[in-house]
């Protein structure tokens, strides 16, 4: 990915939730719908990196609607997106919110419509990206603020198939540990085991309760590495298991709800490495969401095939070629 710091962010203050500092102010109706693309997909399917793709072709700014991600501190835990791999393009709600508070779906609805508002008063494409499919949900179908009929939306889905997924979270985990995610997750360890409240839910933190509680008084190292292990081993778990949820609330916003979502198949990225993973990247999914997000910002029907699977299917077989 290319990288790049010319247009990089100071950091945003935090948001107090609890102390009522934050304030949803009346958004005015407009007669024109506006446009606003949402990248959804399960964690670690790449997400953060379509969107950085995106943002760079179309002017846009990037909405984060993960609702471990939208906390202060735990960046490794909750694998949020660098200062450089952002490569200048402005985030939101990245890192904002006070830790020990909640940051409810309704509190992101209130956030997010501001934050929208604040990226099209400046003539720039809003992008949401992230897992937490609730928060995309209240947003698009809650009550209290029709959003559909204000804005237009084009969802994009970038699936990988289950054991693929499964098999590159678990390295990712791994990776995480070595990059110092047991460190980081002590700071937020409690002693009353009470991991119900702000980013303490986060997966990667009360499964390594157990680990921190015992550490100090087992002297048997091979005790503390089997702790350890199991605690890291809960967390691939969990990841895995969420990854599954994620996917299955995808499947009933586009079956059941009729959303009008856009599958784009990223398993065979999952499959290669380095240069030839992306190269894959860009032909299976850069290329095919970038067709689909033009045909929807320029009502394109002429020169853009309807269905932009088209465009994945030859690029894959000029891949596979």
């Amino acid at each position: 990915m290319r990288l790049s710091m010319i247009m990089c962010k100071q950091p945003s203050p935090m948001l107090d939730i609890t102390n009522g500092r934050h304030k949803l102010e009346i958004l005015s109706p407009t007669l024109q719908k506006q446009k606003v693309v949402i990248v959804m997909g399960a964690t670690g399917t790449g997400k953060s990196r379509l969107s950085i793709d995106l943002a760079t072709r179309f002017h846009a700014e990037i909405v984060n609607s993960d609702k471990m991600q939208v906390y202060q501190g735990l960046d490794i835990v909750t694998n949020k997106i660098t200062e450089e791999e952002r490569c200048g393009i402005p985030h939101h709600l990245l890192g904002v919110v006070n830790p020990h508070s909640d940051f409810t779906a309704i509190n992101f609805r209130d956030t997010a419509l501001i934050t929208i508002e604040s990226i099209l008063d400046r003539h720039r494409l809003p992008i949401i990206i992230g897992g937490s499919n609730s928060y995309i949900e209240t947003l698009i179908d809650g009550r209290g603020f029709n959003f559909q009929s204000r804005y237009e939306c084009c969802f994009l889905w970038i699936d990988v198939s289950i054991p693929v997924l499964h098999k590159f979270v678990s390295e990712r985990v791994d990776l995480m540990i070595e990059n110092g995610m047991v460190d980081e997750a002590i700071e937020f360890f409690n002693l009353s085991g009470d991991y119900s409240k702000g980013i303490r839910r986060s997966i990667g933190v009360s499964e390594f309760d157990k680990y921190f509680r015992n550490e100090a008084i087992l002297l048997d190292k091979k005790s503390r590495a089997r702790l350890l292990n199991e605690a890291i081993q809960e967390t691939k778990d969990n990841t895995c298991n969420l990854a599954c949820r994620q996917v299955e609330k995808i499947r009933k916003l586009r079956n059941i709800k009729g959303w009008n979502i856009h599958w784009i198949d990223a398993t065979q990225v999952f499959q290669k490495r380095g240069k030839e993973a992306d190269k894959a990247w860009k032909m299976l999914v850069a290329e095919p969401s970038a067709t689909i997000v033009r045909k929807f910002l320029y009502n394109l029907t002429d020169e853009i095939p309807a269905n932009p699977s088209t465009i994945r299917d030859h690029n894959l077989q000029c891949l596979m070629a």
